[in-house]
């Protein structure tokens, strides 16, 4: 832990460097008044084809550092971009010269058939129009001249580095390869000690020797302790503003890898302003300065990523499966990377610097070689296993295993290992095997090269990792179900919770493939590229992929695809506005808004399909091709669905039904709930609903319970023996109506004798109630109402009674029967009783 005079004795030193810097640092004169003003904006030169030859002039001829490979890529993209600009405006003059010579026709046959001034003015524009477009062709040769010799000069690199890469040398097993080191090392010696020279002239302008190593100490110290306090800090606020998730695990090991290069690089590059600006530094050393600063950032980028995945300060936040105790173990891991890293680095910084390769022994078997001690040593720390005793609490435990009783209890039993540790153990053991017999039989470019990509390799993979995880949990946190955020967002468009579930799905897979992609791009790049060359070769991969007639663009699909979730998305948003603010406030009524607003989202997805197609570079023509194949379908197979589509539109703009309608569609009877594009959703008595295609209700003959009159009508028809006494049978049932809370008193209800058939009174009751929807619950009331009042008066109903050998006869229900009902009737002695519902109309029985 850090005291107070720890931070004290710190914070002292540091200013002491700060002093020391700015007492070293020369004045710098003021620059005038009138110099801060800024100056007036020029306008772009025009590109010329002088432009464009002494742009290809610059291209180089060799490509042997990566300085020279930098210098070609630019060079080619900006004469490329120069052509395309100069290509699009000598295109706008060609088609204007072209226009003109149009209006002046062809050439006659005879000289003499037209004027001289048509004719002169005819040959200008033809000689102007001949000189744009030999401009135009030749510009686009300069740039295919480019790319090829990019090409070839790629080729020949790529050829080189194979032939260094497989070439064999002395064994070190034999002593001719040490004498061929030895032989070589005063060369070495001499270019070391020249840029050991420049390094040290360039210090002692920046003070003296105590002066610098105070400063690098004080660097060095404010690092680490910016590094502990914002990891503190960072761990701190995680806890108290971060969502709480997995979010915040990934976040926190992203944010920690940041400040380790952030600081550490920062650090690093305002020191080595101040060193440049103070002392006198020639090339060689400038080159060295920059490439150690960028090493330094890539160091700390590996130990800030291992500190992040491991978080051995605070296991409940580590995000790989691992225990404990071999996190703990693997905690040197990211400082034997740093070592190895600097193997392999230092060689190459100064290899680059100096313009010429060491000597074996330093460039290929000492990287390869620490390489080699490093995995040995992780190996070895990976090997170890986690053992557990179990403790017995009993106060006799030591007692038993004196005895051996326990002793197969009380034995350390070891933790099961991952299955990713077992095949990472495997895949080290076979490489350091192959790294031996590689630098055995001589092949030591080969294996120093090898052992880099293979550091290389475990830095990408663990950065690929924190990112998987980053973009699953920052997509499940914004976009699920369960969280804050998704909530908020399902209340404000009305996204189904499934629905948000499945994008936040797709988003994390989508993110995670563009991390594999960049994932595989940058398992071939060297060690310490740049994110320029990485984008850039991105860049040149995701530009298109022609497969046959077939162009893909992964940018213009990523585009329609945000074009159509965005869409989509804004339209939810503009129907739930439409819906919920506007409409509301109209006189439309509910039925109609929920046309409109089902109308308007028909119209709205295709303007997204339409938006989403053009962003695809599929266009207007081309959606015409598809609209006439489609109407050759159409007159196939999908003449029913487009028949439901037209109907569908008919009865949003027509409105012969809407939604809240009580219909009845042949047998069906129901509650209308929603009108779709294809079919119609009918909600039943029983809560079941009917899906009915919406070419039904043109075609067919369809009952509207509540379009003109929104009543609901109660019938029900009861048979009663001639000898009942019909006027108290009529006061009671319309007792039960007028009693019956339901029942309206405008229109009255009436019970009526209907007819005499077969020996039978058939009285009919009929009652209106406020909607159609109540009459089925209404019909039963009355029913046992009615039942109720008839045994209470005793008057009987009519029941048919079959007799073997005769036919079916018609005998008076005792009120007995009435009180104690007997077994369920078969159906052909069931009693004709009879209950219909139907909307309220004059005549209508």
């Amino acid at each position: 832990m850090f005291r107070i005079r720890h931070f004290i004795f710190l914070l002292l030193a540091a200013l002491l460097f700060a002093g020391s810097a700015s007492a070293q640092t020369p004045p710098k004169t003021a620059a005038p008044a009138d110099a801060a003003a800024p100056a007036p904006a020029q306008p772009a030169p025009e590109i010329t084809m002088a432009t464009l030859r002494a742009q290809a002039a610059l291209l180089p001829d060799t490509v042997n550092a990566d300085e020279d490979l930098a210098k070609l890529n630019e060079v080619t993209d900006q004469l490329s971009g120069q052509v395309e600009r100069f290509v699009a405006q000598r295109t706008a003059r060609l088609a204007d010269l072209n226009a003109r010579l149009g209006e002046l026709g062809p050439a006659p046959s005879s000289a003499n058939a037209e004027d001289a001034d048509v004719t002169r003015q005819r040959n200008a524009l033809t000689k102007e129009r001949n000189g744009i477009d030999a401009d135009i062709r030749l510009a686009r040769l300069l740039a295919v001249n480019a790319q090829q010799q990019r090409s070839e000069l790629l080729a020949e690199r790529r050829a080189v580095f194979e032939a260094q890469l497989f070439e064999r040398s002395e064994t070190p097993l034999r002593s001719g390869f040490w004498d061929k080191a030895i032989a070589q090392w005063p060369t070495d010696r001499d270019r070391l000690q020249h840029l050991f020279d420049g390094v040290m002239r360039g210090l002692s302008g920046a003070g003296k020797q105590w002066q610098l190593g105070l400063g690098a100490l004080a660097s060095a110290a404010a690092a680490v302790l910016l590094l502990w306090l914002l990891e503190r800090g960072l761990t701190s606020v995680a806890a108290r503003f971060f969502p709480a998730g997995r979010l915040r695990r990934s976040l926190l090991a992203l944010l920690t890898v940041a400040v380790y290069v952030v600081v550490v690089g920062g650090i690093a590059t305002l020191t080595w302003s101040w060193l440049e600006e103070s002392g006198d530094w020639n090339t060689q050393s400038t080159r060295l300065g920059v490439n150690l600063v960028r090493l330094s950032m890539y160091l700390a980028f590996v130990v800030g990523l291992g500190r992040s995945l491991l978080s051995n300060a605070r296991p409940s936040w580590r995000l790989p499966p691992i225990s404990d105790d071999l996190a703990a173990r693997l905690g040197p891991l990211p400082w034997l990377m740093v070592i190895a890293t600097l193997a392999f680095g230092l060689p190459v910084i100064v290899n680059d610097v100096i313009g010429a390769p060491l000597n074996s022994v330093l460039t290929n078997l000492l990287p390869t070689a620490t390489f080699m001690l490093a995995s040995l040593a992780g190996l070895l720390l990976m090997r170890v296993r986690t053992v557990s005793v179990e403790k017995d609490a009993s106060p006799d435990a030591s007692a038993q295993d004196r005895s051996g009783a326990s002793a197969a209890a009380s034995a350390p039993t070891p933790a099961e290992r991952p299955v990713w540790v077992g095949l990472l153990l495997g895949l080290v053991a076979v490489l350091l095997v192959a790294l031996v017999v590689l630098v055995l039989v001589g092949y030591l470019a080969f294996a120093r090269v090898l052992s880099g990509q293979a550091a290389w390799t475990g830095v990408v993979v663990a950065s690929a990792y924190l990112l998987f995880k980053f973009a699953d949990d920052l997509w499940m946190a914004l976009l699920s179900s369960r969280s804050h955020s998704g909530q908020r967002l399902q209340r404000a468009t009305g996204i189904a919770p499934q629905l948000l579930d499945q994008i936040a799905v797709l988003l994390s897979a989508l993110s995670r493939a563009a991390v594999f992609f960049y994932m595989l791009i940058a398992f071939v790049a060297p060690l310490g590229s740049s994110p320029g060359q990485l984008l850039e070769r991105s860049g040149r991969v995701t530009g298109s992929l022609k497969i046959g007639e077939f162009v893909i663009v992964p940018t213009a699909i990523a585009t329609a695809v945000a074009v159509l979730v965005l869409g989509v998305i804004g339209l939810r948003l503009f129907k739930r506005w439409l819906e919920n603010s506007f409409l509301p406030h109209t006189q439309f009524e509910p039925g109609m808004r929920s046309s409109i607003t089902t109308l308007m989202g028909y119209v709205g997805l295709v303007v997204v399909v339409a938006f989403a197609l053009s962003a695809l570079g599929v266009g207007v023509n081309r959606i015409a091709w598809v609209a006439s194949a489609l109407s050759v379908g159409i007159g196939f197979g999908l003449q029913a669905i487009v028949q439901n589509f037209i109907s569908g539109l008919i009865l949003l703009a027509e409105r012969p039904v809407k939604v809240g309608d009580w219909v009845v569609l042949d047998t069906a009877e129901g509650d209308i709930r929603r009108i779709n594009v294809r079919a119609t959703e009918i909600e039943l008595w029983d809560r079941s609903t009917l899906i009915v295609p919406n070419s039904e209700f043109i075609t067919k003959t369809v009952r509207n319970m509540t379009l003109a009159n929104p009543d609901g009508r109660v019938l029900i028809r009861l048979p009663m023996p001639l000898t009942t006494d019909a006027r108290a049978a009529r006061d009671l049932m319309m007792s039960a109506c007028v009693e019956h809370e339901s029942v309206l008193e405008d229109p009255a209800p009436l019970v009526r004798l209907d007819a005499v058939e077969n020996g039978l009174l058939v009285f009919v009751m009929i009652a209106y109630v406020a909607s159609p929807r109540m009459v089925a619950e209404v019909r039963s009331d009355l029913l046992f109402a009615v039942l109720d009042r008839l045994q209470a008066a005793q008057l009987p109903l009519a029941v048919f009674v079959a007799q073997p050998g005769t036919a079916a006869a018609i005998q008076p229900m005792p009120p007995q029967a009435v009180a104690e009902p007997s077994p369920t009737p078969p159906l052909s002695a069931a009693a004709p009783t009879s209950a219909t519902a139907g909307r309220a109309g004059p005549g209508v029985a």
